[in-house]
């Protein structure tokens, strides 16, 4: 059983505690602890999560790409298998639910993830990439960006 105390001290910041005890019905048991499952999430609250972790870096929320990369990056952290295959199920499921092609998903995501790497968090980039524009390095493929943030995120979640 957790006590008060280890049960703040695994909360993340971008995880309020009203989620927390709201997920708790549905952990699982691993090695003495409780662990939550990413599966077991909310989609809503996911979503703000992703959101939060978005506008730290610095997506602006007035392009489509980063609707379309919120999504994207949703479905990454449900099933990891689509980020090996971006191009024949990621962009077509994100393309058919906002009604537009795959070309225009994958380019509004790239337009998205450039102007955040140009204009975005330097710090959170290098927290979460181990590398910035500072360094003078390109920035991450639109696999390699939504592949990171889904792992964080299902690492973050597998934490508490």
């Amino acid at each position: 059983m957790l006590s008060d105390g280890m049960l703040f001290s695994c909360i993340d910041r971008y995880v309020t505690i009203i989620h927390v005890v709201a997920a708790m019905s549905n952990t699982r048991h691993m090695k003495g602890e409780f662990m939550m499952d990413i599966a077991v999430v909310k989609d809503y609250e996911l979503e703000r999560y992703i959101t939060d972790i978005m506008l730290d870096i610095g997506v602006p929320a007035h392009l489509k790409g980063y609707h379309y990369l919120r999504d994207a990056i949703l479905l990454s952290g449900r099933d990891m298998e689509v980020v090996s295959s971006v191009t024949k199920l990621l962009y077509p499921t994100i393309a058919k639910r906002f009604k537009t092609s795959s070309q225009k998903v994958e380019r509004a995501i790239r337009n998205a993830i450039e102007v955040s790497w140009t204009r975005g968090n330097v710090e959170t980039f290098e927290k979460l990439f181990g590398y910035s524009i500072e360094q003078g390095k390109n920035r991450p493929t639109n696999s390699e960006y939504i592949a990171r943030i889904a792992d964080k995120i299902c690492l973050d979640f597998k934490a508490m």
